[in-house]
């Protein structure tokens, strides 16, 4: 469904329930399940609407690794917020905290769609999260990024080898991509890669949108040793 909305234009694509239950709905059910991958994969931007009154289901976190894998930007919307009193807003929002990593790129967002309550930062979060994903990041900026992250704090040696990272350029948008180059890099652990990820995130303010970071070695073997 095409619209525009304060000059920006957007096109939603609905995707059917998917907590149906019962032997008889299973056929649905797996053409639903189709239907909303298809529906994550041509989407920019995936509102992923979780029920405060069901909390974190198995089947949120299940299309969430989707989203994930898929590379999509997201934003995180919880539904019913006003029909339900304040212990288990506290229960939600503890589980909400205690979400696999991966989202808490995704801006989080109450609202009541019954009573139209919340949904403008709603679209305001998926403009900010569709700017994110295709944002530019001119070269020169992010080789100044990388070499200001290393003086700040070097990668660990790894036996004869100490990563060297020399420069970085953008590789992709929707998901932004960054590709870094060097020696060893190899070597660069998961934990330094999401340091990285973080000195790159504040400075572009990339929200709602994951990034991906490739590591790219020169062929050279002793270069480093």
């Amino acid at each position: 469904m095409p619209f525009e909305r304060h000059g920006q234009k957007f096109e939603l694509i609905d995707t059917a329930g998917l907590r149906r239950k019962g032997r008889v709905f299973e056929a649905i059910e797996k053409f639903s399940v189709v239907k909303t991958l298809q529906a994550i994969a041509d989407a920019n931007v995936v509102l992923l609407l979780l029920d405060a009154t069901q909390g974190v289901t198995d089947q949120d976190a299940h299309i969430a690794g989707y989203i994930l894998d898929s590379g999509r930007a997201v934003v995180l919307a919880v539904n019913k917020w006003d029909a339900v009193d304040d212990y288990q807003k506290q229960q939600l929002q503890r589980s909400i905290e205690q979400r696999p990593a991966f989202l808490k790129f995704a801006p989080l967002l109450h609202i009541s769609a019954k009573k139209r309550q919340g949904l403008g930062p709603v679209w305001k979060a998926i403009a900010d999260a569709h700017a994110s994903a295709t944002r530019k990041m001119p070269t020169p900026v992010l080789t100044r990024l990388l070499h200001e992250a290393v003086e700040h704090r070097a990668p660990k040696r790894a036996g004869m080898f100490r990563p060297k990272l020399r420069y970085a350029h953008q590789g992709g948008m929707n998901p932004p991509i960054i590709v870094i180059h060097g020696n060893s890099l190899e070597h660069v652990t998961d934990s330094y890669k999401r340091f990285l990820e973080g000195r790159f995130r504040d400075h572009f303010k990339l929200v709602g949108t994951p990034l991906r970071i490739e590591m790219r070695s020169s062929r050279n073997p002793f270069d480093e040793k």
